[in-house]
């Protein structure tokens, strides 16, 4: 169901016809150019003009690698699943809340209609007109909203049937994200305890070394003897 959507979200970007690419572009790490490109049989040129529609809206990101060899950058693409399913439903809500406008007016308001014509009226404009058609004379009668008040409910349900997908998948989704920061805070932890432990060992070896390379203390000092000044011969008078 979710690739669906996603091919969904990228129709609605850059037509029917490059729906494909979504496939392509789901994935936990980001794809080569060069090969969704030769996936979808189509151009390089042709392949990044799609590429940077869909990124014009957020919903890809993309990394760049330098060939070492030949001194170029190649660009990696990845569909940002959480942001495509909220365009999505942004999309969705505006539609439901176009039809729900729709249904409240048709509820409220009258409609006239040129049954020749076929132009429709409400009823200030066919007031206006003085409830006759400027085209061709004929006078408007009262359209029947029944068939497309019909109509008009089973598309909004359609589309909310469509949005508690979308909402589904979201859920589904925001779960996995916070799994993987859960993860990702946990690897990070784990990984600062084993820096701790690696630098407190390396300076416990350090004070070890040092300790055996220090010479071995004299057991016994000496003494401090005070100098005894030696006394002057003492002349003999002549």
């Amino acid at each position: 169901m979710l690739k669906k959507l996603l091919k969904d979200v990228v129709s609605l970007i850059v037509g029917k016809q490059a729906e494909e690419i979504a496939d392509l572009l789901y994935s936990n790490k980001h794809k080569n150019e060069f090969l969704i490109s030769k996936k979808l049989n189509i151009t390089i040129n042709q392949t990044r003009n799609l590429l940077y529609k869909i990124a014009d809206r957020g919903l890809v990101s993309s990394v760049r690698k330098k060939d070492k060899r030949k001194g170029w950058y190649t660009y990696f693409w990845k569909i940002e699943v959480l942001k495509a399913l909220e365009f999505l439903r942004g999309v969705l809500l505006s539609k439901i809340g176009q039809i729900q406008n729709q249904i409240n007016s048709r509820e409220s308001k009258q409609f006239y209609v040129c049954e020749l014509c076929n132009v429709e009226f409400n009823e200030e404009n066919a007031l206006l007109y003085d409830f006759t058609c400027s085209e061709c004379g004929n006078v408007f009668v009262l359209k029947d909203n029944v068939s497309l008040m019909r109509e008009l409910k089973k598309n909004l349900n359609k589309l909310q049937k469509e949005l508690d997908i979308v909402d589904e998948e979201l859920e589904k989704e925001k779960e996995k994200l916070d799994k993987q920061k859960s993860k990702d805070l946990k690897d990070k932890q784990e990984l600062k305890k084993l820096v701790t432990k690696k630098k407190r060992d390396e300076r416990m070896l350090a004070k070890k070394k040092e300790k055996k390379g220090k010479p071995i203390k004299e057991l016994f000092r000496k003494k401090n003897v005070k100098k005894i000044p030696l006394k002057k011969p003492i002349k003999k008078k002549e």
